[in-house]
């Protein structure tokens, strides 16, 4: 080891080996001992059961306090401002500007968009290839799917099943053999009658081209009807009634030359009833109930109808002696409250098939024909509501078929006991004497002192038949039985 330099060696002894005075001055006096802990008392020990072992006589020494957190980092200083760029220098005097840039290239146009092909007429939508029976019934398919199609309004249904290929299972659908082959089956006819649909009447229907009836009585079609009905070569019967058909009359139906049964009544039809109607081969007429405005027809008796109905338009004018001509044919023949004038002529007699004959609510005059009894197939005899007199003849109350004989409301002034015998009997406000719910006699004076005759509306009375001989006097003998009265001696006028 080296020498020890003095001065340190020094500082070693003065430190091993302080003095009195020095160790006043490093050293403290020292503190006087802490007094005893005293510990507070024990707690008094538990009642059983015994309690947990009791707690250290010292309370617990203080946790340490929770350290401090630790200090944030300063925030970084901000950068340093970035230098400005430098002022562009100024351009040499009278040097030439700087070349502009080179303009863009030019934009292709946009393309736009491709335009639709042009759209071609609705059409029918195509039969689904579904297996029909037949080419007939996949058209009645196309046809019926259409019709369907245009209906406005369904409130029974009628036509909820009219899906899938099955057509002759369509409610209101008929089907049947064609009349030119008996081995096709076709569309035979349609009946919606009652359905109340509302829809036009559109011409698919005249593509069922085997149709033989169109029943749409009770519904509420409307529109016109489509010339080609004249298609429907097949067609026997046209019911059209109750409907909300307007106009003036459907000429069309003039023109379809296998049409048996016609029948527009309850429509709102109007204008002329052309004479046409009654030139044509159809069996039942039915035209009531519309608001057609036209003289009677004179040639009514053409018709080879058993069955006319013209009731409730406006027809005046006189019953024609012609009718006599539908004598063979007619068996049913109503014109109540058309305007009838003038008085009912004799050749009536002739209708000796008729059953039905209703001339009630109208302005016939004079008196009732004798001729009438000469109609023995008659069951209903109508004359209410005219302006007839004169006395009801015992021939026409004896007729073999007569069931109902209405003739109230009339200005008659007599009548046969064998008239009051009938089933159906109604003489109200007559004149009658004797009979209840008659005129007053004033009024019945009044009319009978002034009475119209059958010219006074530009109808010519015909000729009165020639009087028969008076029948020669009953031989005077007894008769076999003299408890038998001798019959009544027969009616002349109604011998036919």
């Amino acid at each position: 080891m080296g020498m020890i330099k003095p001065k340190l060696l020094i500082f070693f002894i003065i430190t091993l080996f302080p003095s009195s005075s020095n160790q006043q001055y490093f050293c403290p006096p020292p503190l006087p001992p802490p007094p005893p802990e005293q510990c507070p008392p024990p707690p008094p020990p538990p009642s059983p059961p015994p309690s947990p072992p009791p707690p250290s006589p010292c309370p617990p020494p203080p946790s340490p306090p929770p350290p401090s957190p630790a200090p944030l980092p300063p925030p970084p200083p901000p950068p340093p401002p970035s230098p400005s760029p430098p002022p562009p220098s100024p351009p040499p005097p009278h040097s030439p500007p700087p070349p502009l840039p080179p303009p863009p290239p030019p934009r292709p146009p946009p393309r736009s968009p491709p335009r639709p092909p042009p759209r071609s007429p609705p059409r029918p939508p195509p039969s689904p290839y579904f297996p029909f029976p037949s080419a007939q019934l996949r058209k009645a398919y196309d046809a019926l799917q259409n019709l369907k199609n245009s209906i406005i309004s369904d409130p029974k249904g009628y036509t909820f099943n009219w899906v899938g290929p099955k057509v002759c299972q369509y409610r209101g659908i008929v089907c049947s053999p064609a009349p030119y082959n008996s081995s096709i089956i076709t569309v035979a006819g349609i009946d919606l009658n009652h359905a109340n649909i509302s829809a036009p009447f559109a011409s698919y229907i005249t593509n069922l081209t085997d149709l033989a009836f169109i029943h749409l009585n009770s519904n509420r079609f409307f529109g016109p009807i489509p010339s080609s009905l004249t298609r429907l070569r097949y067609l026997l019967e046209l019911d059209l009634s109750n409907n909300r058909f307007s106009g003036e009359f459907p000429q069309v139906v003039l023109q379809i030359p296998t049409l048996r049964y016609l029948d527009l009544r309850f429509n709102s039809y109007t204008g002329l009833v052309p004479t046409g109607l009654f030139e044509i081969n159809v069996d039942v007429i039915f035209i009531n109930n519309n608001l057609f405005d036209s003289p009677f027809p004179d040639n009514l008796g053409n018709s080879p109808a058993s069955v006319i109905v013209l009731a409730n338009n406006h027809l005046p004018g006189c019953l024609p002696p012609g009718i006599a001509d539908a004598a063979e044919s007619l068996d049913q023949i109503i014109l109540l409250n058309v305007g009838l004038t003038g008085c009912l002529p004799p050749e009536i007699g002739a209708l000796d098939t008729l059953r039905v004959f209703d001339v009630s609510f109208n302005s016939l005059v004079g008196t009732l024909p004798d001729e009438v009894a000469d109609m023995v197939a008659l069951e209903r005899l109508v004359v209410a509501d005219n302006q007839l007199r004169g006395d009801v003849s015992e021939c026409i109350c004896d007729l073999p078929s007569l069931t109902n004989f209405t003739y109230s409301s009339n200005y008659f002034t007599g009548e046969a006991p064998e008239c009051l015998r009938l089933r159906v009997d109604d003489d109200r406000f007559n004149c009658i004497p004797g009979r209840p719910m008659q005129r007053s006699p004033g009024e019945c004076a009044a009319f009978l002192e002034n009475p119209v005759g059958c010219d006074a509306y530009g109808c010519l009375e015909s000729p009165q038949p020639p009087s028969e001989p008076e029948p020669s006097p009953s031989p005077e003998y007894p008769w076999p039985d003299p408890g038998l009265e001798p019959p009544p001696a027969p009616c002349l006028i109604c011998i036919p």
